[in-house]
């Protein structure tokens, strides 16, 4: 009898803890989606639009840069 009191403890002392996580991944939905909308939202605004647009293709130049580097340090390497 005493390991089913303890296995039942178990089982709800882990339904507990799963439900933490679910609610836990149940709350970044939420507030992922509330992002979304407000981006989406401010996309409909030709400034912050074109902010937005902007802030990626500097992202964008900023990494095809840091390959350009390291493919011409890996050249700079084989040239030793």
């Amino acid at each position: 009898m005493n390991f089913l009191k303890k296995a039942f403890a178990d089982m709800k002392e882990s339904a507990k803890e799963q439900h933490k996580v679910d609610r836990a991944n149940f709350e970044a939905v939420k507030a992922e989606s509330k992002a979304n909308f407000a981006e989406a939202k401010a996309m409909g605004n030709p400034e912050t639009h074109k902010k937005m647009m902007q802030a990626e293709r500097d992202a964008q130049v900023k990494e095809a840069n840091e390959r350009k580097a390291a493919a011409e340090a890996r050249i700079a390497n084989l040239k030793k």
